[in-house]
């Protein structure tokens, strides 16, 4: 049976109310909360650093990088490790959830009403029975280069 016939699996998990999915392909592993270490100058979404079996991993906040508020206070993230080019990247969510099994013909456009912060980054959208998935896009979610220059300028 080819992959096609069987759909896409996706790892899922949750950034303030919002529910993601992304290709478990690109997942590396899922960890809790690691001690991080701030880098100074670096973008505002980058949380920090942190030191994965001795592989030093960039730590990205989720709910920066979509222009959420916050995470409560005394709420840790978990980490999602995905792998990329230059080597495997954080993403610090609020949830982790399931790994979901879905099928092509159910994927849709991004809708209009979603939120600008959420819509650069997502591909498309998977209706649920009881929610929307979000498709992340993880390289354009792992581009924070431009925000470097947009967010520090910014906060002069």
């Amino acid at each position: 049976m080819s992959v096609a016939a069987i759909g896409t699996q996706y790892a899922t998990f949750a950034v303030a109310d919002l529910f993601f999915g992304i290709d478990v392909l690109r997942v590396q592993e899922v960890l809790c909360y690691q001690e991080m270490t701030r880098v100074p100058l670096s973008p505002v979404v980058a949380e920090g650093l942190i030191n994965l079996r001795g592989q030093i991993v960039t730590a990205l906040d989720m709910r920066r990088r979509l222009g959420l508020a916050p995470r409560q206070a005394g709420r840790l993230p978990m980490n999602l490790v995905l792998r990329a080019e230059e080597g495997p990247v954080s993403l610090l969510v609020d949830e982790i959830g399931d790994v979901l099994q879905l099928e092509p013909a159910q994927f849709e456009p991004v809708p209009d009403n979603l939120s600008p912060g959420a819509r650069e980054l997502v591909r498309g959208v998977y209706k649920l029975k009881d929610r929307l998935m979000l498709v992340l896009d993880p390289e354009r979610t792992l581009e924070v280069d431009e925000l470097l220059e947009s967010r520090t300028a910014g906060s002069n």
